[in-house]
């Protein structure tokens, strides 16, 4: 039997709709933006046009079905397919990873002559600030009583432990070094 699915290259975002997807169920574009904002974003920030294009293209390629409203709005509720989680599966088990990427502007405004103090100032502001959130987010999650973690709750220790770290960063930025 011949497949009307056309064949695409996976990417990094590919995978984190799929993931979305087998995590939240049935959902439509604005879903997935939604559940981007509120999980994902935090550790693989995503361009805000991925909610909306990668689930077509996806479901193209036959990892996604598509179920459309007859009446009102006609939205596109997207679900994975066999052939999505499949490939989900095998992508999360394969050990071989990208090498991370650190942006921080700050960092590069510092090596531009910018003045260390006020910017690592600002960083640590915000660092702290997203390091409470995500441990909010974290007691909130495990309330559940499970005595095992979830993938939910060890994606915010690794936030909570990045933010950390970042924050030890700026304060090493800050350092004046000893001229002797």
């Amino acid at each position: 039997m011949k497949s009307n699915s056309k064949v695409i290259k996976l990417t990094g975002n590919s995978y984190a709709v799929l993931a979305l997807l087998e995590q939240f169920g049935e959902s439509t574009s604005y879903d997935i933006k939604q559940a981007i904002e509120l999980s994902i974003q935090n550790f693989w920030p995503v361009p805000h046009t991925t909610a909306y294009e990668e689930p077509a293209r996806l479901a193209a390629a036959g990892y996604l079905s598509v179920r459309q409203e007859e009446e009102g709005r006609r939205r596109r509720f997207y679900s994975l397919t066999e052939k999505g989680h499949e490939a989900l599966a095998a992508w999360a088990a394969d050990p071989e990873v990208a090498p991370p990427q650190l942006r921080e502007e700050a960092i590069l405004k510092v090596f531009a002559g910018g003045p260390p103090g006020p910017l690592a100032d600002a960083r640590r502001a915000w660092h702290e600030a997203k390091r409470e959130e995500l441990s909010a987010m974290l007691r909130e999650v495990g309330e559940s009583g499970d005595s095992s973690l979830t993938a939910s709750e060890r994606t915010l220790l690794t936030g909570v432990g990045y933010h950390q770290k970042m924050l030890e960063l700026m304060d090493l930025l800050m350092e004046e070094r000893d001229p002797t």
